[in-house]
């Protein structure tokens, strides 16, 4: 667990899973493989397996024993419902994260399928509270928005979108029973280009919709020159957030014994 992101929409983030495979055109310059990879064969490293999946249970309970309140970005480095990961283990991620409600998270995954389906069936309890907030991610027309369909279907409290790397112009895009929207372009080398009416395009329509709008960042080769000012505004922009107070220092260890 990081307590100390740089993604720009989160505070922290949880890794129970590592490591993924790709699966759209989103996926061809994962930041999180790049990142994974370096690390391949270091002797007991995080990442001695690389971008290989794994579960990491010794992980699971990390978000009981942070008591302060964050934003948690859950499996920055994979997606929770990845076809190898067992109903079962994401059954025990969704248990931590309704136990320690003093947080939010954020979960994100490009397998819209398997998440609307257990949303609406094993998890329909973490589906319904406000404190876990469920999204998808669209890069394009083809694989991106019939993601949002199955998102809408599956009717969670808070649905937001992640638009990154947004690599066309999505048109008109149906946000009924949309919270969030984030918006970015590609960085790193190879970047794909973003053009500014693409991201005023999804602007417009979020505002026009009553949908909060994050502008993540041009991206590019040096995102840090190109910045994330969109019409010489910054746009932070989030869903409200509803708080519940943090266990007290006695009650803490109760939680911490019943997630080791």
């Amino acid at each position: 667990m990081s307590d100390n992101s740089r993604i720009e929409w989160t505070d922290a983030t949880w890794n129970p899973v590592r490591g993924c495979t790709k699966t759209s055109p989103g996926c061809v310059h994962c930041d999180a493989e790049t990142f994974a990879e370096r690390f391949r064969g270091v002797p007991g490293h995080p990442f001695e397996l690389g971008f290989d999946l794994r579960l990491v249970p010794q992980k699971l309970g990390d978000p009981i024993r942070w008591s302060k309140p964050k934003m948690i970005f859950v499996n920055s480095m994979s997606d929770l419902f990845h076809e190898e990961v067992p109903d079962d283990y994401i059954e025990q991620v969704c248990r931590v994260m309704l136990a320690a409600n003093w947080h939010t998270y954020q979960v994100l995954t490009k397998r819209a399928d398997r998440m609307a389906s257990l949303l609406q069936g094993k998890l329909c309890t973490a589906a319904r509270v406000p404190h876990i907030w469920w999204g998808v991610s669209v890069e394009n027309r083809k694989h991106g928005l019939p993601r949002i369909a199955k998102l809408r279907s599956a009717k969670p409290t808070v649905a937001f979108l992640s638009v990154e790397p947004l690599l066309e112009d999505l048109g008109n895009v149906d946000l009924r029973g949309i919270d969030w929207v984030i918006v970015g372009g590609e960085s790193g080398s190879g970047a794909r280009p973003m053009l500014p009416e693409w991201v005023r395009s999804i602007r417009d329509q979020c505002h026009r919709a009553h949908v909060r709008f994050f502008f993540k960042q041009w991206g590019g080769v040096r995102k840090s020159e190109t910045g994330r000012r969109l019409d010489g505004r910054t746009y932070d922009e989030f869903p409200e957030r509803r708080y519940t107070p943090s266990p007290s220092a006695a009650q803490l260890p109760v939680f911490r014994e019943a997630f080791p």
